[in-house]
């Protein structure tokens, strides 16, 4: 298997949504004063690489201990939208209905991870359509991967597309990274989220398995 790291690391300068403070990460413990090393963090629940649940946009929606631990692991779909099109629509979708039909998950992979720590990351990022997200419904996934900022686009008034996948269900990751170096359009995916009791959201650490086929 080959494994690939789709999860941007946690660091204190890190990009953030607007408006929510970056981590704070500060040296609670040294070796030399304590005889141990410990980091005392503090970060949004939406922090970086991360997993909506519907209590995100829901009042009395499910949080993440709700679901159980599978919803986080799967085969996973791979959508790469090679488009200079903002809307990722059906037609693009269909390219993959064979791999849908057999996953519990899609990632779409736009590439846009490579502007991570630049302004342009959080502006004209493709974002699912309306129509996508609802023709996706006959797939019945655990989840949606994504590697840009957000499923709706940060001037958004509302959160149609969050609430369109929450509202099924399915789970949003948000902020992955190298989606677009996954060499199939077929892999195992994990997104494992931190056990915290009644969540909205939680970091995850991120990655894909793919088979590697042998040379003749």
């Amino acid at each position: 298997m080959e494994f690939i790291d789709l999860t941007h690391s946690i660091v204190e300068t890190m990009p953030v949504y607007p408006g929510t403070e970056p981590p704070d990460i500060v040296e609670a413990n040294s070796i030399d004063q304590h005889g141990f090393r410990e980091k005392k963090i503090s970060f949004y629940s939406h922090t970086g690489t991360h997993v909506d649940a519907p209590a995100h946009v829901f009042k009395g929606g499910r949080t993440l201990d709700d679901f159980p631990i599978d919803s986080f692991q799967g085969k996973a779909a791979v959508y790469t939208h090679k488009s200079d099109a903002k809307t990722i629509e059906v037609n693009h979708l269909g390219t993959i209905d064979t791999e849908l039909k057999a996953a519990d998950f899609l990632l779409i992979a736009t590439g846009w991870d490579r502007y991570w720590g630049e302004d342009k990351y959080f502006r004209n990022f493709p974002v699912l359509s309306l129509e996508a997200v609802h023709w996706l419904e006959q797939f019945k996934l655990k989840g949606v991967g994504l590697d840009v900022i957000s499923a709706d686009p940060v001037d958004a008034p509302e959160l149609v597309v969050h609430f369109a996948l929450l509202q099924q269900n399915i789970l949003i990751f948000e902020n992955l990274k190298n989606l677009i170096r996954i060499p199939a359009t077929l892999c195992n995916f994990t997104g494992l989220p931190l056990s915290i009791a009644a969540s909205d959201g939680s970091p995850i650490r991120a990655f894909a398995a793919v088979e590697q086929v042998d040379p003749c």
